[in-house]
């Protein structure tokens, strides 16, 4: 690898999310205040606790990044600029932003503030990385649908704009996410941060001459959906990403777990690694694949990132390989009485995994302490409940405890 190695950013749509991407490897986390991101159904984080996420994040040597990224109308913008002045004041390091008349008063008005171009503002060519970089912004974050070839082309012709892409995560049927389905179908604007995701609901096909006959289109077992993207899975080609010299590669979701926040943060912190210490990729690629599959997502593919997408949609279903059961809110230097946050049921003498830093320890589960009651037990299916279990390795706060997924497990 010639180029250095991009930042690793990673989603924090809650605190505990942040904790989680901080745990796992993450350079930087990405997030939003109750108002002006693109999430409005996350956690999201209030003054306190967006002050409370950014002395986390640079406690640690990283970066937070707050998204600012709706489409403001002008009876919005007062209160825009304002919770700009307050994230300026907290002390993130940048915006995410998508409307040019943003930009343009978050200079003017905010110019301490370092601003970042949102994926929703389309970009997929040089001139519009000019024009931004024109307008005081540091980073340009590329629309999905620009090929990596596209990519480092535009990196050569602007070496001095910092360019992000979308490596992992959920993919929008809409160009760059300006999607009207929403809007007219729930009455939830996307581009307000309000997505009910029609896209990936169920359709079928009805013909003006026969109405009342529902014909569904066929394709599979599955059926066929046409607007329901497949999510965007770009480790097989992180090599190529490095080359390209991109700054930053993002995860996507600011919904999701901590769980899967870690299990994916953690891959792509491990193979970033392994390219930075010249190892061997393709033979560790099957093995940071499988790990992916640990995590809740649907059938993944390439996207555009080397040019049209082969198969660009498929059913909502979600697959998982491995099911979050547990937490460690207490570490152990020797494993021994790790204390436990039980997220679901699991049972003495169970194989299960620990997923740290480090990497992925397998053992057998023993019977563990009921801390509410002080009772020894075998099985405890109470999610929320204090558990404390010894484990054959060292612990840290913020590990995760995970076995088979539910319907694999007798």
């Amino acid at each position: 690898m010639t180029n250095r190695m991009p930042e690793l950013l990673c989603p924090a749509g809650n605190l505990e999310s942040l904790e989680a991407a901080l745990h796992f490897g993450a350079d930087a986390v990405y997030g939003g205040m109750k108002q002006f991101g693109l999430r409005a159904f996350a956690g999201n984080f209030d003054e306190d606790a967006l002050t409370q996420a950014v002395e986390k994040m640079h406690g640690a040597g990283k970066k937070f990044y707050l998204t600012m990224n709706i489409f403001p109308f002008d009876d919005q913008m007062d209160d825009f600029i304002a919770a700009a002045k307050a994230a300026r004041d907290i002390g993130v390091d940048a915006a995410i932003v998508s409307d040019l008349g943003a930009i343009a008063a978050l200079r003017r008005e905010v110019p301490e503030l370092p601003l970042h171009v949102s994926t929703q503002a389309s970009t997929v060519n040089a001139e519009a990385v000019r024009v931004y970089r024109d307008m005081g912004c540091e980073r340009v974050i590329l629309a999905r649908e620009t090929s990596i070839a596209r990519a480092k082309e535009i990196i050569r012709r602007v070496p001095e704009m910092e360019i992000e892409t979308f490596v992992h995560g959920a993919s929008c049927m809409a160009y760059s996410g300006r999607c009207l389905l929403s809007a007219a179908m729930a009455g939830r604007s996307g581009n307000q941060g309000e997505c009910a995701q029609p896209c990936r609901w169920h359709y079928s096909v009805v013909e003006e001459k026969r109405p009342g006959e529902y014909m569904p289109v066929c394709e599979d077992e599955n059926g066929t959906y046409i607007f329901s993207a497949h999510d965007l899975n770009l480790m097989p080609l992180l090599p190529e990403l490095v080359d390209a010299g991109i700054k930053s590669l993002k995860i996507e979701g600011r919904m999701k777990t901590a769980y899967y926040v870690a299990t994916v943060t953690a891959a792509y912190r491990r193979a970033l690694d392994l390219l930075a210490d010249g190892g061997d990729f393709a033979a560790a690629l099957p093995g940071l694949m499988a790990e992916l599959s640990c995590a809740s997502h649907r059938d993944s593919d390439t996207g555009f990132a080397l040019g049209k997408p082969a198969n660009p949609g498929g059913a909502d279903g979600f697959h998982q390989e491995r099911e979050y059961l547990a937490h460690v809110v207490e570490g152990s230097r020797d494993g021994r009485g790790t204390r436990f946050l039980l997220k679901n049921r699991f049972k003495a003498g169970e194989t299960i995994e620990l997923l740290t830093p480090s990497g992925v320890h397998t053992f057998e589960a023993t019977p563990f302490l009921r801390e509410k009651t002080g009772e020894i037990v075998d099985t405890l299916g109470i999610g929320g409940e204090i558990i404390r279990m010894d484990v054959p390795f060292a612990t840290e706060t913020g590990d995760f405890l995970r076995g088979e997924t539910r319907n694999h497990r007798k």
